[in-house]
């Protein structure tokens, strides 16, 4: 099934502006998008809040040592990348943890393994226990800090409309 449009009188005016959003360097436009997002998600991400301002729980490190969550090594932060081409743009990590960070973990049970034949030692109530391995269950607050917050929207938005606008 085919689909036409038929144009009567003068669309000189419409074929050149059509033409000209043809014409738009989309790569220049989505690089600047996704540049933006990448400086939000930053700046969000050293004030520990989410894409919706909401300020991220406390982890139990930033509490005992006066540090920041998602902060000790910054190795998660300092992984925040964009990538862009003429038909849009991510801004993303490759971090095997990040989901777990994003999305919070309810409870899976993880094994943690000695790496030395010493084993695992820790003290439970005035005893030293040994083991090679033990299973704990994880819980993890969710802490997004991906995804467009409203000053994103409005910044593409005007980004959108500053290519569309010249001529």
């Amino acid at each position: 099934m085919g689909y036409s449009i038929r144009l009567e009188g003068d669309v000189r005016k419409l074929m050149k502006r059509l033409k000209h959003y043809s014409d738009l360097d989309k790569k220049h436009i989505t690089a600047a998008m996704a540049e933006a997002v990448r400086t939000s998600t930053l700046e969000r991400y050293k004030q520990e809040k989410d894409p919706e301002g909401k300020k991220w729980k406390s982890s139990i490190r930033a509490e005992a040592e006066g540090g920041k969550t998602l902060t000790d090594t910054a190795r998660l932060r300092n992984s925040i990348r964009a990538k862009s081409d003429a038909s849009g743009f991510t801004v993303g990590t490759n971090t095997i943890y990040a989901s777990t960070h994003q999305l919070g973990e309810k409870g899976r049970k993880i094994t943690i393994r000695a790496k030395t034949s010493k084993g695992l030692v820790f003290k439970i109530g005035d005893r030293w226990i040994r083991k090679r391995q033990v299973t704990v269950r994880v819980k993890i607050p969710a802490r997004p800090f991906l995804g467009l917050s409203d000053d994103d929207l409005q910044e593409i938005k005007g980004t959108l409309e500053d290519a569309l606008g010249e001529e």
